[in-house]
């Protein structure tokens, strides 16, 4: 019995570059890009619709997922690649800003998994001093905080942090933030985001005076216009006042966190001297992305993620959102014509050793002749035949055959032959 050979394959597929399955490589990338902005249901819906091509979701979902997976594959080799080389960054801006932030996924069995997301721009001025960041990019990762700090060199380089001639790291005051500030920039202007710190502000004003008071309002107001225009330690002065007029332990604890908090990042709350020097104060280019990247496309209505799912997502999500798609999906579309000539390669050498196998069997070396007659003992039965070599017995099979006669019944309707 044959045993089954593999698929067959198509060498003139490799030498095209098309991509596995059915579809072209335009009509992948389509698929691809589809999936990357909408559910993939939806997706495939669309695609039907401006290219009249049938595809199942589940299509969508696992050319997305592959062509993801891809993508962060390439990423991690590219910043190994930095690390052992250690190129020199491409120059930065005058001004750069550098925000960092997190971004909760629903994944499945009811978890919950943070994607961590860097957004860097080009900080450029608006009319009456204030500025803004454009040429924004992003990174994207669910992971640990190292794992993420050092995977997003891929994007610092990129946009020339380490040459940047000024870089403001605009974050909400978290550990690993500031771990993420050190990694990439340490000099970088470390500026706590100005609603953050105002939130401290208003909690220690309402723990007091109490929420939705016409006392705390005014308050309030002027505690953050000093905060962003005039002197933080005033601020902290009033907060300080504050807890001689606390009523009980809650309020009292309310305050010391927000003055405690504070006091920890003084020099990174010295807004009416940032935004002297043209620096902005708040992390709305992370915020935003938070939005943008990650719960627009991974926190739709009823949808849970499996954990191994979501960085190829995010990584395509980066792609997408900075407007690089058509730099990067080349890369991504190569490196997938690559892996298919390496499983066909794969394909037919496992073809070619089976076939050897089984159509050129290894010759066996007959055993020497003793005698030029072979006396074989015939079986049981009344006569006992002696065979002569080289002629079949008396009553071997063939002498019974008629030869020359069909054996079949002949058919009515036929002519006799």
């Amino acid at each position: 019995m044959m045993p089954l050979l593999p698929p067959l394959f198509s060498p003139l597929d490799e030498e095209l570059g098309l991509l596995p399955g059915e579809l072209t490589p335009s009509l992948v990338e389509d698929a691809v890009r589809l999936g990357v902005n909408a559910p993939f249901g939806q997706a495939a819906t669309l695609l039907k619709h401006f290219r009249q091509v049938v595809v199942s979701e589940a299509t969508v979902r696992r050319l997305t997922e592959r062509g993801g997976a891809t993508e962060v594959t390439l990423q991690r080799e590219e910043v190994e690649e930095l690390e052992r080389k250690a190129p020199a960054s491409p120059q930065g801006p005058p001004l750069q800003q550098v925000s960092v932030d997190g971004a909760m996924v629903p994944l499945l069995h009811e978890e919950w998994g943070e994607a961590k997301t860097l957004a860097i721009g080009k900080v450029v001025a608006e009319s009456e001093g204030e500025v803004h960041a454009e040429e924004l990019s992003y990174f994207s990762r669910m992971t640990d905080h190292q794992s993420f700090s050092r995977l997003a060199t891929v994007e610092t380089h990129r946009r020339g942090t380490s040459n940047a001639q000024r870089v403001c790291a605009v974050v909400d005051g978290a550990e690993w933030e500031q771990e993420f500030i050190t990694f990439h920039r340490w000099d970088a202007v470390r500026i706590l985001d100005f609603a953050h710190a105002a939130g401290y502000v208003a909690q220690a004003g309402q723990a007091v005076f109490g929420v939705g008071t016409a006392e705390t309002s005014e308050w309030i107001g002027e505690q953050l216009h000093e905060l962003k225009h005039g002197k933080p330690r005033h601020v902290l002065d009033a907060m300080r006042r504050l807890k001689e007029l606390a009523r009980d332990e809650e309020a009292l604890a309310s305050v010391t966190q927000g003055l405690e908090y504070l006091e920890k990042r003084r020099e990174q709350v010295q807004y009416a001297l940032f935004r002297s020097l043209g620096y902005p104060i708040g992390s709305g280019i992370v915020e935003s992305a938070n939005k943008l990247v990650v719960e627009a496309r991974l926190k739709g209505a009823g949808m849970h993620w499996r954990r191994e799912h979501v960085n190829p997502m995010l990584a395509l999500r980066t792609l997408e959102c900075s407007e690089r798609w058509e730099e990067d999906w080349p890369l991504v579309r190569q490196r997938l014509s690559t892996q298919h000539k390496e499983r066909g390669r794969v394909r037919r050498a496992r073809r070619m050793s089976i076939s050897g196998s089984t159509e050129q069997p290894a010759k066996a070396t007959p055993p020497p002749r003793t005698s030029t007659t072979t006396t074989r003992t015939a079986p049981r039965g009344p006569a006992a035949v002696t065979k002569t070599p080289g002629k079949p017995s008396p009553d071997h099979i063939w002498r019974r055959m008629t030869l020359g006669k069909t054996t079949q019944p002949h058919h009515p309707h036929l002519p006799k032959m």
